[in-house]
């Protein structure tokens, strides 16, 4: 790892057999860097390491000369075992026997009294994303009053995402970015001929590098939108659970914060505001939220990794564009949603049937590998979207609900249920689910 203070710029190093790969970080200038500051950004090493590591899956992870404080080991082995769950579902790999080798244990970080006054709790950092979870989230802290700052971490050397530009811009918040530049080997052909491909938990490494962000700046909290149902697996598989959200979920904040508070004390807390609700209350509230009608995006074409290809609307087709529109018939009406999914809401074409009944749990597939909600939810969601009066004739809906009560598929929770806390979380009492409902 080598840091070049007056430019604010981190390099790390990795070696995957004989292919040495240096990663970039750029957090900017005019920062002071405290010991706390390095104790963060070697955790973002640790994390951003899983990049590299997917592309030839070894038994061993050597650590080298690391420094590593107590825990470190083990979240590291969950944060690959189970942040690579799809990575090896799709490539056929047991993972299970993985290795962790090397490294130099320390205690605990000891903290810089002076340092922990210099980061109030109300100073907030909200990594930001334009979808409605962050909108959520961002609105919801501006009420409370917080000084709040939006993060963005942005591929270096490419443009920012318009997708998440627009939304960021109806907040009214500045925006704190960071811009990562992992090693170009991995997308070379020489890669493509002889490394494995998939899926990596990403949010882990957004999540490290927001927290050195905050570190540098000054910000006691980083609050992130990850919502209850990120917790719930995609499938089971040979007595395994296989989460694609698994770095949102709550059992990575909990191993997160564990590693935090070894390497940082208390210096900045890591939790997740939406972690007790379910996308179907996130939904309501968004659907009140009408300046961010117009300019939100998740589908996943707007982040393409190569600008030419990115889109400035929304697909429309795809998995998230279906969940999306899906969580939100319930509270907005079909003009709404026409207008947003730009005159082809995907709740109106029938050929993509069968993609809202894995959405459903209805077919032989499995959830899909993305950020969608649980199956229960999306069910309680479709009927209650079906029983509103400019839904009548929808033609989608009526087959989708007939293939639900055929298969006996009553949601077994009530509707209400979605729209009240559900499990546990790490909200700070100053934020707690009681003021949030």
């Amino acid at each position: 790892m080598e840091v070049d203070e007056p430019a604010g710029v981190v390099r790390f190093h990795y070696t995957l057999d004989t292919v040495e790969l240096v990663e970039q970080l750029e957090v900017g200038p005019g920062h002071t860097w405290s010991p706390a500051a390095y104790e963060a950004v070697r955790i973002v090493g640790l994390l951003a390491g899983v990049s590299y590591f997917k592309a030839g899956a070894p038994p061993v992870v050597d650590l080298g000369n690391t420094q590593l404080r107590p825990g470190d080991v083990e979240f590291l082995r969950d944060f690959y075992i189970q942040g690579l769950g799809e990575f090896a579902y799709r490539n056929g790999l047991d993972l299970s026997d993985l290795e962790f080798a090397g490294g130099k244990q320390e205690p605990p970080f000891e903290l810089d009294e002076a340092e922990l006054a210099s980061h109030p709790r109300h100073h907030l950092l909200v990594p930001f994303g334009g979808g409605i979870d962050s909108i959520v989230t961002v609105e919801t802290l501006k009420a409370s009053r917080s000084d709040a700052e939006l993060f963005v971490l942005d591929r270096a050397g490419a443009p920012p995402f318009r997708a998440i530009e627009r939304a960021a811009s109806t907040t009214g918040l500045a925006v704190r970015r960071a811009q990562r530049e992992i090693d170009p080997w991995i997308l070379s052909p020489e890669a493509g001929r002889s490394a494995f491909n998939g899926h990596v938990p990403v949010t882990g490494i957004v999540s490290a590098v927001a927290v050195l962000c905050a570190v540098l700046t000054g910000r006691g909290r980083v609050v992130m939108s990850n919502e209850w149902s990120s917790s719930k697996p995609t499938l089971t598989f040979n007595g395994r659970e296989v989460n694609h959200q698994y770095s949102k979920s709550y059992l990575f904040e909990a191993g997160f914060r564990s590693v935090l508070e070894s390497s940082l004390g208390s210096l900045v807390e890591y939790f997740s505001l939406l972690r007790p609700f379910s996308e179907l209350w996130v939904a309501e509230r968004f659907s009140r939220m009408t300046d961010y009608h117009k300019v939100f995006h998740s589908c996943n074409r707007a982040f393409h990794l190569d600008p030419a290809k990115r889109l400035d609307s929304w697909c429309g087709r795809c998995d998230k564009c279906c969940f999306i529109d899906l969580i939100l018939a319930p509270f907005l009406d079909h003009d709404r949603l026409l207008e947003i999914f730009g005159g082809a809401e995907p709740l109106e074409q029938r050929d993509l049937v069968e993609v809202f009944e894995a959405l459903l749990g209805l077919s032989g597939a499995f959830k899909p590998f993305e950020c969608v909600g649980d199956v229960d939810e999306s069910r309680v969601a479709l009927r209650l979207a079906a029983n509103r009066p400019d839904r009548a004739s929808n033609e989608v809906m009526s087959l989708l609900l007939d293939k639900l009560d055929r298969a006996g598929g009553q949601s077994c929770a009530e509707p209400a249920s979605f729209m009240l806390p559900m499990g546990a979380h790490h909200i700070p009492y100053d934020l707690s689910p009681t003021t949030l409902v």
